[in-house]
């Protein structure tokens, strides 16, 4: 997606993507990061977020999985947290009854200031991080949950790891300077080193914002092989997850099984 400042209009735009992933026989959809809204400013989407279990973007999420029949990852919405001037950035999983199942609140906050360019980010101003390593077990496997600057720390997928992830899903909405440059091999190392399914669903285009994503969504096997991606823009990346092929590929390179150091995440 290249979503914008009106809720309304990118609920729409979500609705008919859902639709079409669903007419291609998805069983498991995962949406982009900040996918009901690219704010005007950081605190925009502080304005709208919702209680915990309660709102207009968790009601949508709940009626889409549920009317479509498909597991759905809900991106991340902005869920109320104790700091009355921030949110947490909440990533929802609904099942095909749409009975949320899981949320993961972002532990990574992007504060960076971007090299060569006066582009620069301060997630902690507005979003309070997570602490929680989250997986879900679904009828595809185990399906662990990261968000975008996530990406770059491995030891939270090891931590993934440890708790029998088998499937990950990562909403993203990656800068367009370091996308280019880092995209691509983070989210095909994540898969080879942990021989699992990446979902990376990201924001690909310009935003009425003045920002730039990068996209390139798309769906990666255990092997690092890139199933099916989309560059640019709004539409839909489809993969088949092959549970035969994955206990092959960990059975006969059992890299993960030969680890010989551990982190401490809990």
């Amino acid at each position: 997606m290249a979503s914008g400042t009106n809720l309304t209009a990118n609920l729409q735009e979500t609705r008919r993507l859902i639709t079409v992933a669903a007419q291609s026989g998805a069983r498991l959809v995962v949406l982009p990061e900040n996918f009901a809204l690219m704010g005007m400013n950081e605190l925009h989407k502080v304005e709208v977020r919702e209680e915990d279990g309660q709102g207009p973007i968790q009601d949508f999420l709940a009626e889409q999985a549920r009317q479509h029949g498909i597991w759905l990852v809900g991106g991340t919405v902005p869920l109320a947290c104790p700091d009355p001037g921030k949110i947490y950035a909440s990533c929802l999983v609904y099942d095909d009854q749409g009975q949320r199942v899981g949320r993961y609140d972002k532990i990574h906050l992007f504060d960076v200031r971007l090299p060569d360019n006066d582009e620069h980010y301060e997630e902690s101003d507005t979003i309070m991080s997570g602490d929680q390593v989250v997986v879900v077990e679904t009828p595809f496997g185990v399906l662990g949950l990261a968000v975008c600057y996530d990406l770059r720390f491995p030891e939270l997928f090891r931590g993934l790891l440890d708790r029998g992830v088998e499937i990950i899903a990562l909403p993203a909405a990656f800068t367009a300077v370091t996308g280019r440059a880092h995209w691509e091999p983070l989210v095909r190392a994540r898969a080879i080193e942990n021989q699992v399914y990446m979902v990376a669903a990201a924001q690909g285009g310009y935003h009425v914002n003045g920002r730039e994503t990068h996209g390139d969504s798309m769906v990666v096997d255990p092997w690092g092989n890139v199933l099916d991606r989309l560059p640019r823009g709004s539409g839909v990346v489809c993969g088949e997850m092959d549970p035969e092929r994955q206990k092959v590929i960990r059975r006969s390179f059992p890299s993960i099984y030969h680890r010989r150091l551990s982190c401490d995440l809990t």
